[in-house]
């Protein structure tokens, strides 16, 4: 593994010489936007590998996305091998048509301690609620962040990430809220501790979310991306655009039904991923990723 074919990876062309917040948020912002949010190995007939080494040949060098516990496990591998002190965490997502937070562990995430103070670095959450700059941990603070703001709250030793949302203009659509749960204010996104991790502790769990029949994973084939404007994924075979803060606090949402010849063309030409296998596209959950 080489953080120069990395750096080719991202289109990273600045400097690391030094491990600061300046430097941390510019790989960061180029993992988000060259590196999609993806589970498409196993709508494909794969499997997801937690192991670096095929963690690493999928994204680098296949130029390929994959979903939390394989983007940041890569993102902490980059990270510590330019210097910074990285720790895993672990979270439990929550689920709005539940209203419940995962029973276990779902989601991997990386804290960074510099200069003395802690800072969240999420580069595998995906869709909206994917942040785009570090944040400081720090309870109660509105930290805006181009997305939305963002905010931890912290109880007992359990810390919550929430969005304030913004409400969204859907074209051809009387409603603007009717877009999903556009109604909601804020949206809790996960908790977690600040209990150190290993890798190995999270196989049961990635073993789960592609296997399990009633897993969100297995039940929506996912394809997101962060732009310089906003967002653009593919959910099975809905394609949904959206530019943050279009107009007076409000997102623009453009949506369309491709058809199934469309979907490897759109992957390409939007995602930058080419398939080694066909993909069978699926959308069968209820479950809402905006």
């Amino acid at each position: 593994m080489d953080i120069k074919e990395y750096f080719a990876r991202i289109s990273y062309q600045g400097s690391y010489d030094k491990p600061d917040l300046d430097t941390l948020t510019a790989i960061f912002q180029h993992h988000i936007r060259a590196v999609p949010f993806e589970n498409l190995s196993i709508h494909c007939g794969e499997r997801v590998e937690l192991d670096l080494g095929p963690v690493y040949h999928k994204i680098v060098r296949k130029n390929r996305g994959g979903w939390c516990m394989e983007n940041n496990h890569l993102l902490s591998w980059a990270l510590k091998t330019l210097g910074y002190d990285v720790t895993l965490l672990g979270a439990k997502v929550y689920v709005p048509e539940d209203d419940t937070y995962a029973d276990e562990i779902d989601h991997l995430l990386l804290k960074v301690v510099l200069q003395g103070k802690s800072y969240i670095v999420d580069g595998g959450f995906g869709m909206s609620y994917q942040l785009w700059q570090p944040m400081e941990l720090v309870a109660g603070k509105d930290q805006p962040q181009t997305p939305g703001i963002f905010r931890f709250l912290e109880e007992d030793g359990i810390w919550y990430l929430e969005k304030v949302k913004r409400k969204q203009y859907v074209p051809n659509q009387s409603d603007a809220t009717s877009h999903n749960v556009d109604k909601e204010v804020c949206r809790r996104i996960y908790l977690f501790t600040l209990q150190p991790r290993d890798i190995e502790e999270f196989r049961p769990r990635n073993l789960h979310l592609q296997t399990a029949p009633g897993s969100l994973f297995v039940t929506k084939s996912i394809c997101s991306l962060q732009t310089t404007e906003g967002i653009r994924a593919l959910v099975g075979w809905k394609l949904t655009e959206m530019t943050y803060n279009y107009k007076g606090n409000m997102d623009l949402v453009e949506i369309r039904i491709l058809t199934d010849e469309e979907i490897e063309k759109t992957l390409k030409e939007k995602f930058n991923i080419t398939l080694d296998k066909k993909l069978v596209p699926i959308n069968t959950s209820r479950l809402s990723l905006f």
